[in-house]
């Protein structure tokens, strides 16, 4: 029975959609008051935006990493996004500061195992190189 029923576009847009609540998280559960429980959102959420951008799937945007690979990089924070509050120690202040760190991590892994590794044959659009390369040659 294969697992892997998450197709490689809704989890492209899951990754933009958790990169940015990620990047907003210290604002949304106001955790500036503790720059470790700021800081790890913030740069999970640009990490992933980052390699996203990189992927080679439908809304990537140069095309460089392998699906696998992307989903190895998606699993590996999520584990450190959920274990982050323990191991940085501010799991102590309270609810706000461990709870969506360990929802978005754990929900992060799920996806990962669920997700395709392969985006189908067809592409929908063409990334972002692949447009300005035919633009330029007429």
């Amino acid at each position: 029975m294969n697992l892997r029923v998450i197709p490689t576009s809704v989890h492209g847009v899951l990754d933009y959609v958790t990169g940015s609540a990620l990047l907003a998280a210290p604002e949304l559960f106001r955790l500036k008051d503790v720059p470790p429980a700021a800081l790890t959102p913030r740069l999970a959420g640009a990490g992933a935006t980052t390699y996203s951008l990189m992927t080679d799937y439908e809304l990537g945007a140069v095309r460089l990493l392998p699906m696998p690979v992307h989903l190895a990089l998606d699993a590996m924070s999520g584990v450190l996004l959920a274990s982050s509050p323990w191991l940085l120690g501010y799991a102590k202040n309270g609810l706000r500061y461990w709870l969506p760190h360990t929802l978005v991590g754990v929900s992060e892994i799920f996806a990962a195992l669920a997700t395709k590794t392969r985006p189908p044959k067809r592409r929908a659009m063409p990334g972002l190189v692949e447009s300005v390369r035919s633009y330029l040659r007429g």
